[in-house]
């Protein structure tokens, strides 16, 4: 079994088994909560609900609560597996419900294929659910069991294969026919393919104004023609009367390709046909009915979409289905209709049209994504899709008379909307698909263990980073071929047998630091310890970044990094932050591993190099200089040393949203700040970035966030230094480890294009 086969069996295995889980969301703490939860308690909501049963949308979960239901007759690329095995798709679909539009799910495997069956048995369990999503059901069963259920149940009901392909395909037609300057009512459309996803993709296309005539559909068979036997009623609507009895006839003339179907079915010389400015949207998995080189390189006028993310136009249902379910629960609609879809596809395709936010050009690691050719639909990881998607298919569900919960407040709509994820809770995503748009050389001075070999194979696999291995070449030979690692062609360097490099390197290190102590004989044997001989790479230009510190203390570790590399032009003192990820959003916490004490002075400098950090996440840095004092209500000497350091930002960098000295409870709570100082900058909004007084307290904070408070801790990642370095704590995990390898990429590309701000330029208010 290939190793990334037995890694995805790990991941679904360790630790508790499969990918959701079920947790709370009130206080369990004590007898009294419990007698509320459950007895005697429980009994007033039953009653009220008894008496009303629509207030079973008031006292439970069921408003924002869905199930994906599936029989595993048609899961995409492996068929009809069954039920059980096609669990962990349905608890993956549960996953990106959670994380895109905080939407809770239950999965639900039926063992039934009969259709009455089915239905019988979704309608049963229907009253637990505020939304019912089916999942890879077989056509022609899927139609008939969608059609049944939507007309037999009061709740939004869509079978995901069919609409969410069809929404987002529709949505990127509409912009491919207006950069082609075409209309939709006159071109010509193949659609190869003819499951429940093209069925319904090419629905809506003739929703959206398409003709029927215009239209030639293709099956296993062949072209649906009007004179075939045996068609289906899905499939007869579609039936041409044209005179075309192959897909390469098809093609002749035609404005847009639509394949639904396998692989490899196209070559170049088969688009050649086709009418000026075709629209190719090759959407089999993994593998398009045309790859993206030949098709454009066949017809460089093409605008062409696929399903894949390493190509531009990615036709991914994940832009769709999540916020057409959560507009459809917020209004409690009776149903998902056509005019639901219809207002998610224009939502969609207007989107693409409007300004990209400067995080998705990070997330892609592009400077000027705009609607063109290789822009038609927006990307996922765009964080206006859940504040435009779901208003949309809320406002056409109140208009066409399906809603229960009219919405009076669209913009309070919106906010809730926005503050559901908290639009920068998409951190670790945004900056993996940016790194791996420009990989970087990370030399790991530590790849003589194990979680350092297996993370340089998950980076290298990933397209995150291109690795280089320092350390015993015997040992790390032997420890990939025990642990059968797939490093084949990894760089693997030993300094001990690099003796001209070792020499470079020393009078290198010489010309630095002769007048520091140490000797040419000093200089060169220092070079054989790896984090020396690492830093010197960095420095040199030999690799972009380096990771070190799994197995050496952060002082042997930083202290290479300073002698060789040194601190930025103006920065005096470095200093480690750490990103804590937590449900609420990123954290940015400094300084938590350099300075134990540190100055009113040096203070300024840290919070103005994390300031700089968190802004190159393209996140606004909010920050609270933290202390047990509030605005002056202590004249200890920490609380002094906070408010003076305060006082010299607000007036050197005016811009900077920063104040203190502030209590922590006080910096997460900004309406009780707001009410009690409301004077602060911080009153009503909150901080993002906290300044520690010491290293006693941020190190502590940290580490108690992460083992008590169930954040996940990123770094420490090293700033002030003019080149990426960055120092794992000890005993770090492999996940851990890849997400420092991701921002240390992050960090390298921004220094290679030149784009990072001077150490002490302030955020800006606005």
């Amino acid at each position: 079994m290939p190793d990334i086969n037995q890694e995805a069996l790990d991941y679904h295995s360790s630790g508790r088994p499969g990918k959701i889980e079920v947790v709370p969301s009130k206080p369990t703490s004590t007898q009294r909560d419990l007698a509320l939860a459950y007895s005697p308690g429980v009994a007033v909501p039953c009653l009220e609900i008894e008496k009303n049963p629509e207030s079973v949308y008031r006292y439970t979960a069921k408003g924002n609560l869905v199930a994906v239901i599936s029989n595993g007759t048609a899961v995409l690329g492996l068929g009809n597996i069954g039920p059980e095995a096609s669990k962990p798709v349905m608890e993956g679909k549960g996953l990106l419900f959670k994380i895109f539009a905080d939407i809770d799910v239950f999965d639900i495997e039926i063992d039934q294929t009969n259709v009455d069956d089915f239905v019988k048995t979704v309608k049963a369990i229907s009253p637990t659910f505020g939304g019912i999503n089916l999942e890879d059901i077989k056509a022609p069963e899927c139609f008939e069991i969608e059609r049944r259920l939507k007309e037999e149940l009061k709740i939004p009901v869509m079978h995901d294969d069919q609409h969410g392909t069809a929404i987002i395909s529709a949505a990127a037609l509409i912009n491919a026919l207006e950069l082609a300057g075409k209309k939709i009512d006159q071109v010509r459309i193949v659609v190869n393919g003819a499951g429940a996803s093209a069925i319904s993709c090419t629905s809506l296309f003739v929703s959206l104004g398409a003709r029927l005539e215009n239209i030639v559909m293709l099956d296993s068979t062949g072209v649906i023609r009007h004179d075939r036997e045996h068609l289906d009623v899905n499939k007869i609507r579609f039936a041409t009367r044209r005179d075309i009895h192959t897909l390469t006839e098809a093609l002749k003339d035609a404005d847009v390709f639509v394949g639904l179907s396998k692989g490899n079915i196209l070559k170049g010389a088969d688009l050649l046909p086709m009418a000026a400015d075709p629209i190719v949207f090759a959407m089999a998995n993994p593998d398009p009915e045309i790859t993206y080189e030949e098709a454009t390189g066949a017809r460089p006028d093409l605008i062409m979409a696929t399903g894949r993310s390493d190509y531009p136009n990615q036709v991914n249902n994940v832009i769709g289905f999540p916020f057409i379910f959560r507009g459809a629960l917020d209004v409690r609609a009776t149903q998902i209709n056509e005019a639901m879809k219809l207002a998610a596809v224009k939502a969609i395709a207007e989107l693409t049209r409007e300004p990209v936010p400067e995080i998705v050009n990070l997330a892609y690691n592009k400077t000027n994504l705009s609607f063109g050719r290789d822009y038609i639909i927006p990307k996922p990881l765009d964080p206006r899709l859940i504040y435009t998607v779901a208003p949309a298919v809320a406002r056409a569900a109140i208009e066409s008379g399906v809603a229960q919960k009219p919405i009076a407040n669209w913009e309070a709509y919106e906010n809730e909307l926005k503050k559901r994820l908290g639009l920068d809770n998409k951190l670790i995503r945004v900056i993996t698909s940016k790194a791996k748009q420009n990989p970087q050389r990370v030399v790991f001075a530590d790849a003589d263990t194990y979680k350092i070999l297996k993370t340089a194979q998950v980076v290298k696999e990933e397209g995150i980073a291109q690795p280089i291995l320092l350390g015993n070449r015997l040992k790390i030979e032997r420890l990939i071929q025990e642990h059968q690692l797939r490093l084949d062609d990894v760089q693997v360097i030993d300094p001990r047998e690099e003796s001209q490099t070792l020499e470079e390197f020393g009078k290198l290190f010489f010309e630095k630091r002769k007048r520091r102590g140490f000797t040419l004989y000093e200089a060169k044997k220092i070079m054989q310890e790896r984090n020396y001989y690492g830093a010197m790479m960095v420095e040199t230009g030999q690799a972009d970044a380096l990771i070190s510190g799994l197995t050496r203390n952060y002082v042997d570790t930083i202290k290479p990094a300073l002698r060789i590399i040194g601190t930025e032009s103006g920065v005096d003192k470095v200093a480690g932050m750490y990103i804590m990820i937590t449900k609420d959003g990123p954290v940015f916490f400094a300084d938590t591993t350099i300075n134990i004490d540190p100055s009113a002075e040096d203070i300024v400098e840290i919070t103005l190099l994390t300031a700089k950090a968190v802004r190159q996440f393209n996140i606004k840095p909010r920050i609270a200089l933290l202390s047990y004092s509030n605005f002056g209500s202590s004249n200890t000497e920490s609380a002094l040393k906070m408010r003076k350091a305060v006082d010299i930002l607000h007036a050197k960098y005016p811009d900077l949203l920063v104040d203190g000295e502030i209590q922590a409870n006080f910096a997460f709570k900004p309406q009780m700040l707001k009410d009690n100082y409301p004077f602060s900058d911080l009153a009503g909004v909150g901080a993002n970035t906290l300044i520690f007084p010491n290293l006693d307290a941020g190190n502590i904070a940290y580490k108690l966030m992460q083992t008590m408070g169930g954040a996940e801790a990123i770094g420490p990642i090293l700033l002030g230094l003019k080149k990426p370095v960055h120092i794992l704590q000890l005993g770090s995990s492999v996940r851990e480890i890849v997400n420092m390898v991701t921002i240390a990429v992050v960090d390298a590309q921004s220094r290679q294009r030149g784009q990072e701000e001077p150490a002490r330029k302030p955020a800006l208010k606005g």
